[in-house]
């Protein structure tokens, strides 16, 4: 009796022992997961293509842009430029009214007498020196300037008795093959010129005289 009951006991619990295994359907569908998550990882990564290429867009608008504004302003500047320059036009090169035009020079030809100081010092105030001859060349066309025989001109030439050489006002000494002074030297000698000849003569003696002036264009600005 005893030992049937202990086997109806064991054959109850092995049946009713509950069942823990899953369907394999189950864990299928756990790990694959729904649909849409696929749908929208993928919608994700159209999105981030979407805004990368317009990023890149927008930096070559700005680059193209910046290079735009740079033209403009360049052809601005040019234009300006430009402007400025014509407005800036030389205008014709001439003398002052009374002063007579001679290659690169404009001559003053004083009808009035003082000694050579006065003379050097009349030049100076009209922003000008006494005559300064450069060759044998210029001497003859200034010449030509003298009409009347006989009339003398004070010229920027003095003799300096320390270097016992004819020096110029600029500071630089007469070479004799350029000009040749005729008469006397001394410590009080200055050059005179006619339509002729150029002389030395006492520089307390009373001359017309001639001004010097470097020829230049003058810039005037036009509306």
């Amino acid at each position: 009796m005893d030992s049937q009951v202990i086997y109806a006991d064991l054959s109850l619990t092995r049946e009713s022992a509950p069942v823990s295994s899953s369907p394999p359907a189950l864990l299928q569908d756990v790990c694959q997961g729904p649909h849409w998550h696929h749908w929208a990882l993928k919608l994700g990564c159209a999105g981030i293509l979407l805004l990368a290429l317009a990023v890149i867009g927008l930096s070559v608008s700005v680059i193209f842009l910046n290079r735009n504004l740079s033209a403009e302003t360049c052809n601005v500047d040019t234009q300006e430029e430009n402007r400025t320059q014509t407005a800036e036009k030389p205008s014709p090169v001439e003398c002052p009214i009374s002063w007579h035009q001679l290659q690169e020079k404009c001559l003053l030809l004083l009808d009035i007498e003082h000694y050579w100081n006065d003379s050097l010092a009349d030049c100076y105030q009209r922003k000008s020196s006494l005559l300064l001859i450069q060759d044998e060349v210029e001497l003859h066309l200034i010449q030509h300037l003298i009409k009347a025989e006989g009339i003398l001109y004070w010229i920027g030439l003095n003799f300096t008795l320390p270097e016992k050489n004819w020096k110029w006002v600029n500071g630089s000494f007469l070479h004799s093959d350029v000009l040749q002074i005729k008469g006397y030297r001394d410590r009080n000698s200055c050059a005179v010129l006619s339509n002729k000849k150029i002389v030395s003569e006492d520089c307390g003696a009373e001359n017309k005289w001639i001004c010097q002036k470097e020829l230049k264009p003058v810039r005037k600005r036009w509306p």
